[in-house]
């Protein structure tokens, strides 16, 4: 099954001409063994069948690696904002060599992704337990990019992000089907938050999994407001609506 799962990686990503050689290709499927296998005593996916839990986590995790302007690479600095079990933070990490932070608010999940790092020797990524408020006061402006998949709606992602991003970063939201009044939304507070939409793009996953689209923004200038607000504000009375 494993080497099956390595060729289907491989396959599919090659239909988006995203590279990935066999050595990486190895180490994602065996990272989404460990993951399956964890799922049993510790609720983190509720895709548990391997070949769609290789396209609807491995390769939809990478997807923005299709998009222009996205300069992620092995210098780049990745915060992952609710990552749960790892997702699309580890697969962005070991396609690009990025160093990445993983943050989630539940102390098991980031135990769990902390576990599998160490037992594939990941050593470019470290998981976080904590609120993206408290974390962005302690590191601020300190990732080149920031990647949220379908955690919240884009505004709210947009606030949390900021205040980590340097001046140029780059945030990428990943989504199934944002309605206008998302997107009209995520665009206020992109203003007010110093955010510029850079790139819009859909895609289709393989074998009718799934519709996903996926923006990009870069931090052009300062925030208008104080970031960030208030622990929980983003979510209770979020910028832009």
């Amino acid at each position: 099954m494993h080497d099956q799962l390595v060729t289907q990686l491989r396959s599919e990503l090659d239909g988006y001409q995203i590279e990935c050689d066999e050595e990486r290709a190895d180490l994602l499927v065996s990272y989404l063994e460990l993951v399956i296998e964890k799922n049993k005593v510790l609720n983190l996916t509720r895709i548990t069948t391997p070949h769609d839990a290789v396209t609807l986590h491995l390769v939809d995790s990478l997807l923005p690696l299709c998009m222009k302007g996205l300069g992620l690479t092995s210098k780049s600095s990745l915060l992952d904002m609710g990552t749960g079990a790892g997702f699309p933070g580890v697969p962005l990490m070991v396609l690009t060599g990025a160093r990445a932070t993983l943050v989630d608010s539940v102390g098991k999940k980031v135990a769990a992704v902390n576990e599998f790092l160490s037992a594939l020797s990941l050593d470019t990524g470290m998981g976080v337990h904590g609120r993206l408020e408290d974390l962005a006061k302690q590191s601020p402006r300190s990732q080149s990019h920031v990647v949220a998949r379908a955690v919240a709606k884009c505004n709210v992602l947009i606030e949390y992000a900021t205040p980590f991003l340097k001046r140029d970063g780059i945030l990428i939201i990943e989504k199934g089907r944002p309605d206008e009044t998302e997107l009209r939304e995520g665009e206020n507070a992109a203003r007010l938050c110093g955010l510029a939409l850079v790139s819009r793009e859909t895609f289709d996953l393989p074998r009718d999994l799934g519709h996903r689209e996926i923006l990009l923004y870069q931090k052009v200038r300062e925030p208008k407001v104080k970031l960030p607000r208030r622990n929980g504000l983003a979510r209770t009375n979020p910028l832009g609506c």
